[in-house]
């Protein structure tokens, strides 16, 4: 069994922000495979399904960002998941827009959501899929990405994320049913900027 992580903020005013495409991917996701999120045992919605005959489990945090590893780390224990089988989905505001990057472990790279899932695992052995948000109107001054991640794209930039989105998803679809090394093959060379 896989888990697939989206990280995002909950609540309708983080909709279509740069921090929610994690959410967005795994809602993605779950539209293809017809899976439909419910409010889990823990602080997640959660949908159950089989993407080409693999069971997995979609997860999105209701921790917000910053605590998304008391999410991850319970739906761990619950659904009996080791962390090389759970894959998070996140942005990435280090890489251009439209930038994918699968890696099957690794440091938090400054990402709040990643650190604390590290936290909570105990672990770096997780695979995750950085998809990158950083566009045109990316300010230079560390003090703005917080005011940057939470705002919404803009309307130059929905086409390139909506390709993004689809991308990701098949990364993720790939990573599931062919393994974490041939995704990293085929998505982490090409970019859609």
């Amino acid at each position: 069994m896989w888990i697939i992580v989206g990280l995002g903020n909950p609540g309708s005013q983080y909709t279509g922000t740069r921090h929610n495409l994690g959410f967005d991917v795994v809602d993605d996701l779950a539209r293809r495979v017809n899976m439909v999120f419910r409010a889990g045992p823990g602080e997640f919605h959660f949908a159950e399904g089989q993407i080409n005959a693999r069971n997995v489990v979609l997860i999105k945090p209701v921790t917000y960002m910053n605590n998304s590893g008391e999410a991850v780390g319970d739906a761990a224990e619950r659904f009996g998941v080791p962390p090389k089988d759970i894959l998070v989905v996140c942005d990435d505001i280090q890489l251009p827009l439209g930038t994918l990057r699968l890696r099957a472990r690794g440091s938090d790279g400054g990402h709040n959501g990643l650190y604390s899932i590290i936290y909570h695992l105990q672990s770096e052995e997780f695979p995750r899929l950085r998809c990158g948000i950083a566009g045109d109107s990316l300010p230079r001054e560390k003090s703005l990405l917080p005011t940057y991640v939470l705002e919404s794209f803009t309307e130059a930039e929905r086409p390139i994320v909506r390709d993004l989105t689809i991308r990701a998803s098949d990364a993720v679809w790939y990573a599931v049913t062919r393994g974490i090394d041939e995704a990293m093959n085929r998505f982490n060379a090409n970019t859609l900027s």
